[in-house]
């Protein structure tokens, strides 16, 4: 249920930045989410779609790019794929590693219609 918090966040930036430039609309968020997170997109989208009502986010939709979990040994500095399986490095086998990618969680952009200027303006 932690999505909701953060879903809550996205949209409080997301309304900030449009604010900033006067958008009439949000129609866009693209999210950048790794494997390793424990963020789960149909609960951000059913919280999205929840709480964005009667703001100018509402409708927008949520665009979702997962980042794979990537390891880099501290032997030899190889980075290599997360296989679920095994952890060693395949170029050196050391087990010394560490996540490199993968743990990603960020707000990557919105897309906006911006307010039509007021005669007079």
């Amino acid at each position: 249920m932690h999505e909701l918090g953060v879903t809550q966040s996205i949209l409080e930036i997301a309304l900030r930045h449009a604010n900033q430039v006067e958008a009439a609309r949000i129609k866009e968020v693209s999210l950048v989410i790794g494997e390793l997170s424990s963020i789960v997109d149909d609960s951000v989208q059913f919280y999205w779609d929840m709480i964005s009502e009667g703001t100018i986010a509402h409708g927008a939709v949520l665009r979702f790019t997962r980042i794979p979990a990537t390891l880099r040994c501290q032997e030899c500095g190889n980075e290599f794929p997360l296989n679920q399986r095994d952890y060693a490095c395949p170029t050196c086998g050391s087990s010394r590693v560490v996540v490199a990618g993968g743990e990603e969680f960020y707000l990557e952009s919105i897309d906006v219609d911006l307010a039509e200027p007021q005669p007079g303006s």
